[in-house]
């Protein structure tokens, strides 16, 4: 399994001068997202947890594509970490335009096995960060005429999952904070959400050991394949972009038409 792009280019002009700071972006999701920022003109912050080196090889591909981007270290389900790595934002750029709240685990068991840690971890990660980021960085957006959020959910978020309740509560809390805060911080901020399917990263490539499994998770997807971590990209991307100005508190459903609501 690849994590390979889409051969289209975004213009060059799409984020210029605008600052974005991705959670998670030393792999999978973030980092293909931040890829596609800094090719589309925007200076990053790269947020990661432990992966320095993969972290700073993001900054140096970043900057390749003609743009400027810092890696800064910190947990951002923890208040002073997502206060810091606003703080470094505008300390080198000045400003914060565009926010990736990606950062995220999955991590489960069955409700009756399930620790008070592994809720605790799951739904900190996936849920109190976005809350802790974005009272970090809404009041710098809220000094720029425009800005956009977009938070990566899952489609556990919107069916649940079996085994996995505290990931798809997080999930679903992922989506009505979106929601709830669409309508707070408009007009100036737009807020907005991917819940992506399956997706080629190495958190879930494990589960595909098992090759009959793997076929069956591609024959239940219409479209016959599984995403890459560059069919999220692009979608956020999407959603930052003055292309989706008149879109916000949506949810855009990136699975292949293997979950079908509204």
């Amino acid at each position: 399994m690849s994590e390979k792009p889409v051969e289209i280019k975004l213009p060059t002009n799409l984020f210029q001068g605008k600052t974005a700071i991705v959670t998670g972006a030393s792999r999978g999701v973030g980092r293909s997202t931040a890829l596609r920022l800094a090719e589309a003109g925007a200076n990053v912050v790269i947020n990661y947890l432990s992966r320095a080196e993969e972290a700073e090889e993001v900054v140096k591909e970043c900057k390749f594509r003609g743009v400027d981007a810092i890696a800064v270290q910190g947990d951002t389900s923890d208040w002073n970490a997502a206060h810091n790595l606003a703080k470094a934002a505008l300390e080198k750029f000045g400003r914060i335009d565009l926010l990736v709240l990606n950062a995220g685990i999955w991590e489960g068991a069955p409700i009756e096995e399930m620790t008070e840690e592994v809720w605790n971890r799951v739904i900190n990660t996936n849920l109190k960060a976005g809350w802790a980021m974005t009272k970090a960085c809404v009041p710098a957006m809220k000094k720029q005429e425009h800005g956009a959020i977009v938070l990566v959910s899952s489609t556990a978020g919107q069916r649940g999952e079996a085994n996995y309740s505290n990931y798809a509560a997080s999930k679903g809390g992922q989506i009505s904070f979106t929601k709830a805060l669409a309508t707070e911080l408009a007009p100036k901020i737009r807020v907005n959400c991917v819940a992506p399917g399956w997706i080629e990263t190495a958190m879930v490539r494990p589960v595909f050991d098992d090759e009959n499994y793997k076929q069956s998770v591609i024959n239940s997807i219409p479209l016959k394949r599984i995403a890459t971590t560059d069919d999220i990209a692009l979608s956020i991307c999407f959603l930052l972009s003055d292309w989706s100005r008149h879109i916000t508190g949506e949810i855009v459903n990136i699975n292949g038409g293997a979950v079908l609501c509204g």
